[in-house]
């Protein structure tokens, strides 16, 4: 460990976890990372590919073009000197994380307490009693008939409201034969958001008083079918520790990944091969629909970039994603002294012993998993080893505890080399996850040499 914590590189590391906790605290959504990821990549050189494609520009060494689909998923792509038959060198991470949707009819005031409260459907996997007691925020966007979007964004500015999910004092909860999460199911998540009644009205005055509040920032109830409003943690991204080493915040499955990438992407040197970032929406759910890995949306931008480049056949494109090399950029389980029986010590993850590497994920029998070659794994000992940057082969706990999934899989279907690569984590899909900052700066090392590869 004393290798990569040292005086020399602190300074460097904390400076550099800086900037994550800035983008974490301010990306809590899909759409806001993709925003600001498209923004950086603006600011960066990159132009819009639809652009490119609309006037019959054509693409060449050191090009930079940006992709966005539905601003939920975007890719961002450095053109290289070889033809994009030759393959790529992609990075893969997921800008989703685990939280609450508000339901299409998600308002409504109880009877006989007059409080009003917003309806949820949790999204990914969570453990229901850790979103109880705690300050809330809601981030989305409200769509109206007309076209126009109404922007959510309550409860992360120190000025704001914020909204809670109330739990049962232990007063009252002596049921000891039920477990805390099945005491707390997925109906029961609901958003305290008002407890002042509207003068005169007396049927639903609070709900009354809540839609006029809603009615000064245009937005009507029947605005919440075509809106997609989240509840995520209130509060900004924190360092942890009396010695700072970690960070404490929301959404670091996968923004962490996401981050480093994005800063590995923008500071690469000119690449032989073109290279590939993709931040992709929908992998807590499985990967499916539009703005998922699983869509055939990175596909279709490939075969666009090499019409634009004069690779116009198929062939090429098959060719392009076969011989690709990818690192699919996704956290692992820390190993955490409190639940030790959960772990392998000889396999697993450490926090502050720099990025890991998962050969397979997967579950029970590796079910559902990519597993890498090990040629491709000795090509990446090789690299990092070479750039001295710290890294560990880990799984992710006993065999038979759980396990996991990742986007590798996805596009190992192409034929290319995938290994998940990523940071380990404390308290993973709880509304506020641990890093080490070490672990993070080593990621981006990690994939700016990744991306430079021959």
């Amino acid at each position: 460990m004393g290798k990569i914590w040292n005086n020399k590189n602190l300074q460097t590391i904390f400076e550099f976890c800086d900037g994550y906790k800035n983008f974490i605290s301010s990306c809590k959504t899909e759409r806001e990372c993709v925003n600001k990821i498209r923004e950086v990549a603006i600011n960066n050189g990159y132009k819009n590919l639809n652009d490119c494609i609309k006037q019959g520009i054509k693409l060449q060494c050191g090009d930079r073009v940006y992709a966005s689909n539905l601003d939920k998923c975007i890719f961002l792509f450095k053109i290289g000197t070889r033809p994009i038959s030759d393959g790529m060198r992609i990075l893969g991470a997921h800008i989703d994380s685990p939280r609450l949707d508000l339901k299409p009819t998600p308002l409504y005031e109880n009877s006989p307490s007059n409080l009003t409260l917003l309806d949820t459907h949790y999204y990914g996997g969570i453990k229901h009693y850790q979103w109880t007691a705690l300050p809330l925020a809601l981030h989305g966007v409200v769509c109206k008939k007309d076209g126009s979007k109404v922007e959510i964004n309550i409860g992360d500015n120190i000025q704001d409201t914020v909204f809670c999910i109330t739990d049962l004092l232990p007063h009252l909860d002596r049921d000891h034969s039920k477990s805390a999460e099945s005491k707390i199911n997925g109906e029961n998540l609901n958003v305290l958001v008002g407890g002042l009644p509207l003068e005169g009205e007396k049927k639903e005055p609070v709900k009354n008083n809540i839609l006029k509040i809603l009615k000064q920032h245009n937005i009507e109830e029947d605005d919440f079918v075509s809106a997609e409003i989240e509840v995520v943690p209130a509060g900004q991204a924190r360092d942890m520790g009396l010695d700072r080493s970690f960070v404490l915040g929301y959404g670091q499955d996968d923004r962490i990944c996401a981050y480093t990438s994005l800063m590995a992407m923008l500071e690469s040197n000119s690449p032989s091969f073109t290279q590939a970032c993709m931040f992709v929406d929908k992998e807590e759910v499985g990967s499916q629909g539009a703005s998922g890995m699983q869509s055939l949306f990175f596909e279709d931008m490939i075969a666009e970039i090499a019409n634009l480049l004069g690779e116009t056949s198929h062939l090429a494109i098959r060719r392009a994603l076969r011989s690709s090399f990818m690192l699919s950029s996704d956290v692992t389980a820390g190993y955490d002294p409190n639940y030790e029986s959960a772990y392998d010590k000889n396999n697993d993850a450490f926090l502050g012993r720099g990025i890991a590497f998962n050969k397979y994920t997967g579950g029970r029998g590796k079910s559902g998993a990519n597993d890498a070659s090990p040629e491709y794994i000795a090509k990446l000992r090789a690299l990092l080893d070479e750039k001295d940057i710290s890294y560990q082969l880990t799984e992710m706990g006993k065999i038979d505890q759980g396990g996991g999934g990742t986007i590798a899989y996805i596009t190992a279907n192409y034929g290319m080399n995938v290994i998940d690569c990523g940071c380990p984590l404390l308290n993973m899909h709880a509304p506020w996850e641990i890093s080490s900052k070490v672990d993070i700066y080593e990621a981006y090392r990690c994939y700016k040499a990744f991306l430079e590869m021959e």
